[in-house]
């Protein structure tokens, strides 16, 4: 098997089976403010594109699904292998491109084509990507390759029992906006961000403990920030405020607490030939061209920079411009109000009203009353600013995940009285009916199960508050300290109180069985 780096979660796997094409990703992400890490730009894209047998897009961030790299070098007759999301959207969307011949799959069950065994993990709840993300398993009958992308499988036991992980692709860095964006001291930012680089990075080892790959290459990340506006939340951030660990650093720390995992850089342009147990990496870049990257990272990001200031200019000029008062409310009314009608689980977590400013007009969202009004001096514990043109731009295209471009181009500032609240930006991913409907019946079929299990010695309700695991499987309890796995979520037993974050407390007693911990799987995710 051969394996050739694309940039952040981007392979070009080559097997005597076919070749598949994963998750190309060149073109600026989100408003223009992603761009991978190193530079790809210089790779030949009409020729992995061309070359594919098999195209795999895990899901539809714009960091995987480049919809212009897509139409303009990948051929329109490849097999696109796709994931079994409980929406159609990213078939929907690559049809769009000219697309044709799919590979439907049924997650976590393999099916074999001309010698070439393939599975793809689909997970669909709200937590996950843009109602969806996936992981892929490929074996070629010699060598087995776990590409995990963004996604956080929850059950690591079923894909290992596909086979036994020869390559195993991990993401590593982060992936979202927090705490960069968030008004808060820069102490607390500091501390916050240096908590999240550590949580990612554990994250990471859990999996790669539980994967037991025989080589591990971490991919999926770091986006850079090549615009002047953002530039300082690139790598830690210019006072160790950003999260954006890079490969190099993960690699270096992962040598220290993991010394005997067999763990290897791929850049854009990398070969790995892997065969079974053996690999062997061969770099397109120099060594002197790899220090640069890394060991002359602010330098090498301005050049980069440089370069891609017509990208840029390009996306600015691509935007719409701001609206009128009374057309922004009003556009923004005649979209949200029905949708918030259908949300019977999102109003109620949310809880309240959420205020946007859109550059000096400020906006509410009122979850509660299932209304958007212009903000009349009432109090917000959620407030989210922007600029006009953006707001404008999403209306314009009737973006459905505001996630999937304002959120995560990192071009908005926030603040929030008490803690995170997943279903605030649930509500930014979910603005059309199809995907409402989805989360809501989501919602709804957790609260149904709303029975208790024996846990450790304990009794304790089945789905943790947090969204809805199954504790019965992601559930561990140490020194009366229940810890759901799929998210790092703490509860004190003793008590029911959540340590995690307030108004999350949960249902527990002693049980008089004793019954033994029943629990699998592991996953962590949010902010």
């Amino acid at each position: 098997m051969r394996v050739t780096g694309l940039g952040h979660a981007g392979l070009f796997i080559e097997t005597a089976a076919g070749s598949v094409l994963c998750d190309p990703w060149v073109n600026p992400a989100f408003f223009g403010s992603w761009f991978p890490f190193p530079d790809n730009s210089g790779l030949d894209w009409p020729y992995y594109g061309q070359a594919a047998d098999y195209l795999y897009v895990s899901h539809l961030h714009r960091d995987h699904f480049d919809a212009e790299n897509l139409s303009r070098n990948v051929r329109k007759d490849v097999t696109v292998l796709l994931p079994a999301f409980a929406t159609q959207e990213l078939e929907h969307e690559l049809r769009a491109l000219g697309f044709t011949d799919f590979l439907r799959t049924r997650s976590g069950q393999p099916v074999e084509r001309d010698g070439l065994r393939i599975m793809i993990t689909a997970l669909t709840g709200p937590g996950d990507g843009p109602i969806g993300d996936s992981a892929l398993s490929l074996d070629d009958g010699e060598t087995v390759l776990l590409n995990q992308n963004d996604a956080h499988p929850l059950d690591i036991q079923a894909i290992r029992e596909f086979g036994e992980v020869d390559a195993y692709f991990v993401q590593f860095s982060g992936a979202i906006w927090y705490p960069m964006v968030y008004e808060m001291p820069l102490k607390a930012k500091q501390e916050f961000a240096a908590r999240k680089r550590q949580g990612q990075f554990d994250r990471a080892v859990r999996y790669i403990d539980a994967v037991q790959a025989k080589h591990v290459f971490p991919n999926s990340g770091p986006p850079c920030f090549l615009d002047d506006d953002l530039f300082e939340f690139n790598g830690t951030g210019s006072d160790g405020e950003s999260i954006f660990t890079d490969q190099q650093e993960f690699l270096t720390q992962l040598a220290e607490e993991r010394p005997r995992t067999q763990a290897h850089l791929m850049l854009p342009g990398s070969v790995a030939e892997v065969d079974g147990s053996d690999c062997k990496v061969i770099h397109s870049h120099t060594a002197g061209q790899i220090e640069q990257m890394f060991d002359n990272k602010r330098e090498y990001l301005r050049d980069y920079a440089r370069r891609q200031q017509d990208a840029l200019a390009a996306e600015r000029a691509s935007r719409s411009p701001a609206l009128p008062r009374d057309q922004l409310v009003a556009a923004l009314k005649q979209w949200w109000e029905p949708l918030m009608a259908r949300a019977d689980g999102i109003c109620a977590g949310v809880g309240g009203p959420l205020r946007l400013n859109v550059d000096d007009i400020p906006i509410v969202i009122d979850f509660p009353a299932r209304q958007v009004r212009e903000w009349d001096g009432e109090v917000c514990r959620y407030t989210l600013s922007t600029t006009g043109d953006l707001v404008a731009t999403n209306i314009a295209r009737r973006e459905v995940d505001w996630s999937n471009s304002l959120l995560l181009s990192l071009r908005f500032r926030a603040s929030r009285v008490g803690p995170y609240n997943e279903y605030v930006y649930t509500f930014f991913k979910c603005l059309s009916v199809e995907r409402i409907d989805y989360v809501e019946n989501y919602y709804a079929a957790a609260q149904e199960d709303d029975e208790d299990i024996e846990l450790g010695g304990w009794r304790v309700q089945r789905r943790c508050p947090h969204l809805q695991a199954d504790l019965s499987r992601f559930g561990h309890i140490e020194d009366g300290v229940l810890t759901c796995t799929m998210h790092g979520w703490r509860y004190d037993l003793s008590t029911g109180r959540c340590l995690t974050a307030d108004n999350h407390d949960i249902r527990a007693a002693r049980a008089a069985s004793g019954a033994q911990d029943v629990r699998s799987g592991q996953r962590e995710g949010g902010e």
